[in-house]
């Protein structure tokens, strides 16, 4: 009985100390992270002409830092999963920059995800705090660091797939820019 017990022990300290290098290795790299998810939404998409080409649908992902960076702002990652598009009639998304003159002749309808790179400046973490669908980023910096709060994106990628009518990505510098187009 005693070797039974001690074995359980031995078994309980090595899955505690299992458990402690896992979540330190986690916790070492950053602030901790709450994540927000889904949220169901929409938007218009604007292209380079400056015009609404698609109506947008998909599941927002925010990944909140919970503590500040050393500078005093906040870090969070927008996601956009699970996302649809459907065209609208006019300038195509890449029109004025990648494919000038581009058209959207019909209306037809493709696949799309992406994510925002963002920071805070000028707010505070509020645990509590929700964000109703269909919880825009302006929205979910207000609930969630306040009515002080600035925000900037500083990286993203929506990549928007529609078959034989081509691919679109929109991107910032760092992500490799705008490519491609859509149209039919």
């Amino acid at each position: 009985m005693r070797a039974s017990i001690k074995r359980l022990l031995m078994l309980a300290v090595g899955v505690v100390a299992a458990g402690i290098l896992v979540g330190g290795a986690v916790a070492g790299n950053g602030p901790a992270v709450k994540v927000y998810a889904p949220v169901a939404s929409n938007s218009p998409d604007s292209g380079t002409c400056g015009n609404d080409w698609a109506n947008d649908t998909f599941n927002r992902v925010y990944k909140a830092q919970t503590s500040p960076n050393a500078d005093g702002t906040y870090s969070f990652t927008e996601e956009f999963k699970s996302g649809t598009f459907t065209t609208v009639v006019g300038a195509s998304p890449g029109g004025c920059e990648t494919n000038p003159g581009g058209q959207i002749s019909s209306v037809f309808s493709g696949k799309m995800e992406g994510s925002f790179s963002v920071t805070v400046t000028g707010g505070t973490y509020d645990p509590n705090a929700t964000c109703a669908a269909p919880c825009y980023t302006a929205d979910f910096v207000l609930a969630v660091y306040g009515p002080t709060a600035t925000y900037s994106v500083s990286t993203y990628l929506l990549h928007y797939s529609a078959g034989k009518n081509g691919e679109w990505k929109n991107a910032s510098a760092d992500r490799g820019g705008d490519h491609g187009d859509i149209t039919g």
